[in-house]
């Protein structure tokens, strides 16, 4: 039999949320369309992925960002800076401690990476009063010249500027390692293996403390799965046992399609709940998606709840893969038999959206809305970072100790249970949001100061 494409690609769900004019009704975006790289090896048909919403409108840049309530004035969306996720997350006390994310190295892996990165960070930081940082570029394999035309490239530069720009805006005196590769992750003989090697070569030489994926392929879609044979994923778990030897903590997205995900063809979704990997590896934290609603401040006005807008919605589900690991053990009622993800959920809706700085497509220069769960995974591995600087080690392997945390008092462990919402999506229904660990938030969301004392266990 011949190899079958794995659908895969960024998380982010809205890649330039265009800023339309006061008095627009109508909203739409779409995630960059992920195929290979021209010359990789591709065997079957392309590979799109499908984007949340439907459609696309001018996504000219704003040479400014505005306030929230501008943003839900204007446009009709919530509107979120770095400044008011550090409140919403109560990270302040941490920064005013000296917890900064200083001594510790925060990789994230995208395809093509973006020609611009260190100067769209430099504008953001400056506009945030952030401290500037250095990104380290780390090029691996064949990486193509940075062609502003190309879609595939300008998708996964939109996706590299969230995660450097959220990381260092949580962690901002962490090390940065931004990983480009060649080939865009499309199927599993072609773009994860190159993303697992560069991972596997960062863990090998010491440079990464937590490793930030916002990418997933569908369980489904990898070659055997339908025959129960998977060892196709089995194969591809090297860089995640790698992590696991070295006391590295890998996180991934959950995705931005609610229970369900894309099937091969990348332009439809299944018509029944699925998972996607690496999210639902037992190695790996699975970061799913909250909405917050703030004011100007940062200053919640209401609880958090599921993700789900018309954008999109949280991944979670069960895996049809993986064994319910041992850490579950005490939400077995929830997850069965099975590996149930996520496993934390932070900040993902498009109604919610980060404000980006992105200058790698000439035509679009400016501040740009970005949401998916491509945002909650780097605003977590800042989160991670600081818990590692206040360790004074690497903490590794969170699952254990996040459920074990979940067990106390939120005052005690600083995860805060996520009660409201489902993460229902296109006629699929989800999972409903619940008191305890639920497949559609996890254990809930954190208070970061709580948390990350809590996990460094000081």
């Amino acid at each position: 039999m011949g190899t079958h494409p794995v659908t895969a690609g960024p998380r982010s769900t809205v890649r330039a949320l265009a800023l339309l004019a006061v008095g627009a009704t109508a909203l739409a975006g779409g995630t960059a369309v992920a195929r290979p790289a021209a010359g990789s090896a591709l065997r079957g048909p392309a590979v799109h992925v499908r984007p949340a919403s439907s459609g696309h409108i001018s996504a000219a840049g704003r040479t400014a960002p505005i306030s929230t309530a501008e943003c839900v004035a204007q446009i009709g969306i919530h509107c979120y800076s770095p400044l008011q996720y550090r409140t919403a997350y109560n990270l302040d006390p941490l920064y005013r401690q000296g917890v900064t994310g200083k001594g510790r190295t925060i990789v994230i892996v995208d395809s093509f990476g973006s020609p611009t990165i260190q100067h769209d960070l430099e504008v953001f930081d400056k506009q945030w009063g952030l401290p500037d940082t250095d990104v380290e570029v780390v090029k691996w394999g064949d990486v193509p010249p940075f062609d502003p035309t190309n879609g595939d490239h300008t998708g996964w530069a939109g996706e590299t500027t969230l995660d450097v720009e959220y990381a260092h805006a949580i962690a901002p005196d962490a090390h940065i390692v931004l990983v480009e590769t060649g080939v865009a992750e499309t199927e599993g003989v072609t773009g994860l293996p190159e993303m697992m090697d560069a991972e596997k070569a960062m863990i090998r030489s010491g440079r990464a403390d937590v490793i930030s994926q916002s990418f997933g392929a569908t369980e489904n879609t990898f070659p055997g799965f339908d025959k129960h044979d998977f060892s196709s994923i089995e194969k591809l778990r090297y860089a995640f046992k790698e992590a696991a030897a070295r006391n590295v903590t890998v996180l991934a997205a959950s995705g931005d399609n609610g229970a369900t995900d894309a099937m091969e063809n990348g332009s439809d979704l299944y018509p029944y709940k699925v998972n996607s990997w690496p999210s639902a590896d037992p190695l790996v934290t699975s970061v799913g998606g909250t909405q917050l609603t703030l004011d100007d401040k940062g200053v919640r006005t209401a609880p958090d709840k599921v993700w789900h807008d018309d954008y999109g919605a949280a991944g979670g589900g069960v895996s049809g893969v993986f064994e319910r690991p041992w850490y579950q053990a005490g939400v077995a009622k929830v997850t069965g038999n099975h590996r149930g993800t996520p496993d934390i959920s932070m900040s993902a809706a498009v109604d919610g959206a980060a404000w980006t700085y992105e200058s790698y497509d000439p035509t679009r220069v400016g501040w740009h809305l970005t949401g998916g769960t491509s945002e909650a995974t780097p605003i977590f591995s800042g989160v991670v970072a600081l818990a590692d600087q206040l360790a004074g080690h690497r903490l590794g392997q969170l699952n254990w100790r996040m459920y074990g945390l979940a067990m106390l008092p939120a005052k005690w462990s600083g995860i805060n249970d996520v009660t409201a919402g489902d993460n229902s999506w296109d006629k699929v229904t989800g999972y409903q949001a619940a008191p305890g660990y639920d497949l559609a938030s996890g254990l809930g969301t954190v208070d970061g100061t709580r948390f990350v004392h809590a996990l460094a266990g000081r």
